[in-house]
């Protein structure tokens, strides 16, 4: 349940937000939606961005008003709300496995078009099993590991059996193949990050291929994140992309190079934590009310938006910033660009949206914590 107490209100001056607040600049948050629109134009794809980045229903509306053709979530509860909210397209891009989350799914699929993640037969059998006895249709897509050594079907015999098992089980829909190189996202190189794809490609074309020969037809091919999706995209293979972070991005994904080798520079950084200094006793080193339960630190330490100044440290519920003039003082508030924006996001109960020195909207992020 998302906390009663805003951090702001619209109408209010940015200068009156409680912090630690996740604020989103909605000019350059709009930018990255224009810019994300015109850079998959002439290629052949849909768009099913991933909600996990943001995990807020107004957000998701956001981009199937903008021609998404649903949203990917990683968890059951997230699809849930998700549902729950109006959105009715919605592929849980992650392995079900148990008998309450599998009914779950089979009572959301009464509801929505909901697909879920297969790389196991006997996972099927289940699914099969529960969705039979409530006469429901389960959605489902192969997984294929193409490259990021996590969950995914790794061999043909493994892809034979899981086809099988897909056939015999008259509760369960086959419709494509899902197929996201997630190591290759934050590969700095872009001519390494595109090396990468191409093999993930040459994976879904042989499987494909396999596939096909037993009578599946593999038209739907899903996957891509934000760092290669305009490989997917351009592909011919891929018929659906699935980028999260390029709404917001993050200092991680800013290190991701170009073919020059300069950053890259496609979308803007739109989301960021808004902080107040809450110490200087010592003036060179101002302490934040930001730390450990503000920041996801799992990609590294903030950044300091526009500014010299480093944040060096994280505590529980201080941060330490170091400065090379002394020129805060207490009360003074400042960006910091998160390292990793999707866990990030997961700390808060409320995106804060803002346009120039003015709070516009606040959006609950509802599927806050959902985890199950």
């Amino acid at each position: 349940m998302v906390a009663s107490l805003k951090p702001a209100n619209p109408g209010d001056s940015i200068c009156d937000i409680e912090t630690p607040a996740l604020i989103l600049d909605l000019d350059l948050f709009e930018e990255n939606l224009r810019r994300f629109d015109r850079s998959i134009v002439g290629n052949n794809v849909r768009v099913r961005p991933h909600a996990k980045s943001h995990k807020c229903p107004a957000i998701a509306k956001i981009q199937i008003g903008r021609g998404a053709a649903g949203v990917c979530c990683q968890k059951t509860s997230e699809a849930e709300i998700m549902v729950a909210n109006g959105i009715t397209d919605v592929l849980v891009s992650n392995q079900v496995v148990t008998p309450k989350k599998i009914l779950r799914i089979v009572e959301l699929s009464k509801k929505a078009s909901v697909s879920v993640l297969v790389d196991n037969p006997e996972n099927v059998n289940l699914i099969n099993d529960i969705a039979s006895k409530h006469n429901v249709r389960v959605r489902v897509l192969i997984e294929l590991d193409v490259g990021a050594n996590r969950c995914g079907v790794t061999d043909d015999h493994s892809l034979l059996q899981l086809a099988k098992s897909i056939q015999n089980s008259p509760f369960i829909t086959f419709i494509g193949i899902h197929a996201y190189q997630g190591r290759a996202q934050h590969v700095r190189n872009k001519v390494e990050r595109e090396a990468l794809i191409r093999t993930a490609i040459e994976k879904v074309l042989h499987a494909r291929d396999l596939l096909e020969s037993l009578g599946f037809s593999c038209d739907y091919v899903t996957g891509a994140g934000t760092g290669t999706y305009e490989f997917e995209a351009a592909s011919g293979v891929y018929s659906e992309i699935q980028p999260g972070s390029y709404i917001f991005m993050d200092a991680d994904y800013g290190k991701n190079l170009d073919e020059n080798q300069k950053p890259v520079s496609e979308f803007l950084q739109s989301l960021f934590v808004l902080t107040t200094v809450m110490s200087t006793a010592n003036p060179k080193r101002p302490i934040v009310d930001a730390g450990l339960k503000s920041l996801s630190v799992d990609s590294g330490l903030p950044l300091v938006f526009d500014s010299k100044t480093m944040y060096v440290g994280a505590s529980d519920e201080h941060g330490v910033l170091e400065s090379p003039e002394d020129t805060y003082k207490i009360g003074d508030t400042l960006r910091l660009i998160p390292g990793h924006c999707d866990p990030t996001v997961n700390l808060y109960d409320w995106i804060v949206c803002v346009r120039g020195n003015n709070v516009e909207d606040t959006w609950p992020i509802l599927a806050r914590g959902a985890s199950i």
